[in-house]
């Protein structure tokens, strides 16, 4: 039985706890007014970084985009805040925000089962993949979901709870990494959102959503 994590992970993890807690506590604590554009940021953020995508957000929240639907795409080709594949991102904040009056009462009040969950947040918005919308749940206190990305998977290599890192995750092999990695969880007693917050903080030194 696996009784902790190894070092260094262990002493990073023993150093950031706290940090790590009071970050999900954030995520729990979010208003639901502010559903809207965390999913947003979650769409801007894949190939792009993340203190732009932040950028972006904080522009298009200052101008009310939610209430008057204007053209986001200057805002995302902006220079200093650049967002890569923005043509087709446009697009994609845009039916995100004609969708989300049908969305929202989901995301408060269906959260009894989070994979169901996770898939009516999929089904709702087309190009939204299991990774994107784990992101975004946690970002809005739903906790129990891999958010599994390059990064991660590195992490989870090393610690052998994966063998390798699969070239493509379809949604078969998603969950099944999903699985091993709640079960190793489980066994050393670290919820997995906590070792996710860990694993990026290795990465980049901050512990960002």
């Amino acid at each position: 039985m696996i009784q902790t994590l190894p070092e260094p992970w262990y002493s990073i993890y023993d150093e950031r706890k706290d940090a790590i807690h009071l970050r999900l506590d954030d995520f729990s604590k979010i208003r639901s007014d502010e559903y809207f554009y965390e999913l947003l940021f979650c769409i801007l953020t894949p190939q792009s970084q993340a203190k732009n995508a932040e950028q972006v957000i904080r522009k298009l929240k200052s101008d009310n985009f939610l209430e008057f639907g204007f053209d986001p795409m200057p805002y995302l080709r902006e220079k200093r805040h650049y967002i890569r594949f923005h043509n087709v991102k446009s697009k994609r904040l845009l039916y995100i925000r004609e969708i989300y009056p049908q969305l929202h009462p989901i995301l408060i009040h269906e959260r009894k089962n989070i994979h169901n969950l996770r898939e009516q947040v999929i089904e709702m918005i087309p190009g939204l993949g299991l990774k994107e919308s784990s992101h975004f749940l946690r970002n809005i206190g739903v906790q129990g979901l891999a958010i599994l990305d390059r990064h991660i998977l590195k992490h989870l290599k090393a610690l052998k709870i994966i063998g390798r890192i699969p070239k493509s995750l379809t949604a078969k092999r998603y969950f099944a990494v999903e699985n091993k990695w709640l079960k190793y969880a489980k066994e050393i007693g670290i919820p997995m959102d906590e070792l996710d917050l860990l694993f990026w903080s290795m990465e980049t030194g901050e512990i960002r959503k």
